[in-house]
């Protein structure tokens, strides 16, 4: 059996893949349900945009469920801590993810503009809410959340909805937004013909400049204005998980610490600029396919840049810094974690080979001709 540091830090990497893939595969249908009510014009162009991602949304989703249960089964205390303290900003995150298949299967059922648009604006929500409410949950951990854990190492959770709304929160939801449309209307260039995916194009620019700048002021703001946290002395990453064993201090730029101590890591910022920029040149020259390509890797910039910069927190306390729950010690067991590693070894290439196979049979543009075809089939 594997040594319980391995096991762990394995698990947290298994977690960022999650993350990763969740963003890759649903962020474009998130990108898209944000702006196709804006870059289709008339019925049928928001019609042939829904028919890119409708096939394949409820897939990609498999990747935020796989991410949840990673939380459970193997840091069973951060899954406790934040989907009882953050439950009610979970619950507006779930309300909004139901509006997607709600909108997919109501909005064709009555031939009204009114009911059409009334489901294109419930769709636009669904797409625009979860985009947003992600960069602000990182965000959050950032801030450090308000939570201890009693003498039975329980956690208390002691905050409100409304205090997650720090400004640093919502820049870090503009990042996650524009990070997602960027990479939604790298997709929709793709999928889509002109004019739909000209004006897609002509957005996802727009949407790297904004991901570019947005990405930078947070950065700023996490190493000069914003108090991080650092582990005093030893902690010993094969120890018992405890997490109140520990000794915690806060210092303003300790966020980006890991950065100066590893330089490896600025590789990562490195890929979300140059993600950006490559998505956007692209996108100018009408290579759609290559701009989601670089759209994959600017999302994976970003949550790794994040990732390197929390590593080894895993959800920070901002009351009692000592019950802040890191890699170290707040996982489960060293048996848990390495069954679940076989598990993960046996099914995730297929559920890769899986989404490969139906992104291949999926394949090819959705032409505002076939929509209509259909429409008239009815």
């Amino acid at each position: 059996m594997l040594d319980y540091e391995i096991l762990r830090l394995a698990w947290w990497l298994i977690l960022g893949l999650l993350l990763i893939g969740f963003a890759i595969t649903d962020g474009f249908d998130l990108g898209v349900g944000a702006i196709f009510r804006f870059i289709g014009r008339s019925d049928v162009e928001r019609q042939a945009l829904l028919e890119s991602i409708e096939p394949v949304w409820d897939g990609n989703q498999v990747w935020f469920i796989l991410g949840g249960g990673a939380a459970f089964a193997a840091w069973p205390l951060l899954y406790a801590a934040s989907f009882s303290g953050l439950y009610l900003a979970m619950f507006l995150v779930l309300v909004a993810l139901i509006l997607r298949p709600v909108g997919f299967m109501f909005r064709n059922k009555i031939e009204d503009r009114r009911w059409r648009a009334t489901w294109d604006w419930a769709l636009f929500v669904g797409g625009t809410v979860p985009a947003f409410l992600f960069g602000v949950a990182f965000g959050n951990l950032f801030l450090g959340l308000p939570f201890h854990l009693d003498h039975l190492a329980r956690p208390v959770y002691t905050g409100g909805f409304f205090e997650l709304l720090h400004p640093f929160a919502l820049l870090c939801g503009l990042v996650s937004l524009s990070m997602l449309v960027m990479h939604g209307a790298a997709y929709a260039a793709l999928k889509v013909e002109n004019p739909m995916a000209a004006r897609a194009r002509a957005v996802g620019q727009w949407a790297a400049a904004a991901l570019v700048l947005a990405f930078s002021a947070a950065g700023l703001w996490l190493a000069f204005g914003i108090e991080g946290l650092r582990i005093v002395g030893e902690l010993d990453p094969a120890g018992p998980s405890n997490p109140l064993r520990k000794s915690v201090e806060s210092a303003i730029g300790a966020w980006i610490a890991n950065f100066h101590a590893h330089p490896w890591m600025w590789l990562a910022p490195a890929l979300a600029y140059g993600g950006a920029a490559a998505c956007a040149g692209w996108l100018r020259a009408g290579r759609s396919g290559w701009a989601f390509l670089a759209s994959s890797f600017a999302q994976a910039g970003v949550i790794l840049t994040g990732g390197f910069g929390l590593f080894p927190f895993l959800m920070p306390s901002s009351t009692d810094p000592r019950s802040s729950l890191t890699v170290w010690d707040a996982s489960a067991s060293r048996l848990t974690l390495f069954i679940m590693l076989i598990a993960v070894l046996v099914f995730m290439p297929a559920v890769l080979a899986y989404t490969a196979w139906v992104f291949r049979v999926l394949r090819g543009k959705i032409t505002l001709a076939h929509v209509r075809s259909r429409e008239s089939a009815y």
